[in-house]
């Protein structure tokens, strides 16, 4: 099945190298093009993608304020965001996560490690690396001391579960590790989600840092 894809990014031809990296193989279709953050919600909003490929610095609306609208959309819950970037900034990161981006790339990278990361994200998984976020998050979000009380709204198995994530764990693994099946491990993390109002994976890795769950180097 094609996937379907806006991307935004305020140089133009930045976007027609994307669009020929993404469309080469036929299997993604490039449905529009935004050269801001403003334009790039309104025509996520227009074509419902698979996926929105936002610049994560853009004139105006950036890509963050632009995640964080399409996230908090609920017209708009199918939609995966993937920011894209120049520079590894950790700051910025951190804060795309926040927003509700489910992916991060850099332009750098292969024409086919994006168009693998960009199938991915569309598929439920996230793009970034479990020790990617665990660096990120030991300056960002690891500092707190005490658990916070919103964790008290998980059992102790969703909690296990939490802890397990934020370690890099897929639901089969994590089904390994606390002897139950893969399905009931994906029941698990929908309650965390739902329960903590987290959109994925990703933004749980970070909550069980920011919420005191997990500290950096210790698990």
């Amino acid at each position: 099945m094609t996937l379907r894809v806006v991307i935004a990014d305020d140089e133009p031809l930045v976007r027609q190298g994307l669009r020929l990296v993404l469309e080469h193989g036929g299997t993604i279709d490039v449905v529009a093009e935004a050269g801001d953050g403003a334009e790039a919600v309104r025509l996520t909003r227009q074509h419902r993608p698979d996926v929105a490929l936002l610049d994560i610095r853009m004139p105006g609306t950036d890509g963050i304020d632009a995640t964080r609208r399409i996230a908090t959309d609920r017209t708009l819950v199918e939609v995966r965001v993937v920011m894209l970037t120049t520079f590894a900034d950790d700051g910025l990161l951190v804060g795309a996560m926040r927003a509700g981006a489910a992916g991060y790339l850099l332009k750098s990278m292969p024409p086919e490690q994006i168009r693998s990361a960009v199938r991915a994200v569309a598929e439920g998984h996230t793009t970034l690396a479990p020790s990617l976020v665990e660096r990120l998050v030991a300056e960002y979000a690891g500092r707190r001391v005490e658990p916070a009380p919103a964790l008290r709204q998980l059992t102790e198995r969703e909690t296990d579960v939490l802890r397990a994530i934020a370690g890099g764990l897929s639901n089969l693994e994590i089904g390994h590790r606390l002897h139950v099946s893969e399905g009931t491990v994906k029941t698990h993390v929908a309650a965390i989600l739902r329960k903590l109002g987290l959109r994925d994976r990703t933004q749980a890795a970070v909550a069980a840092y920011e919420l005191g769950l997990v500290r950096p180097g210790r698990g």
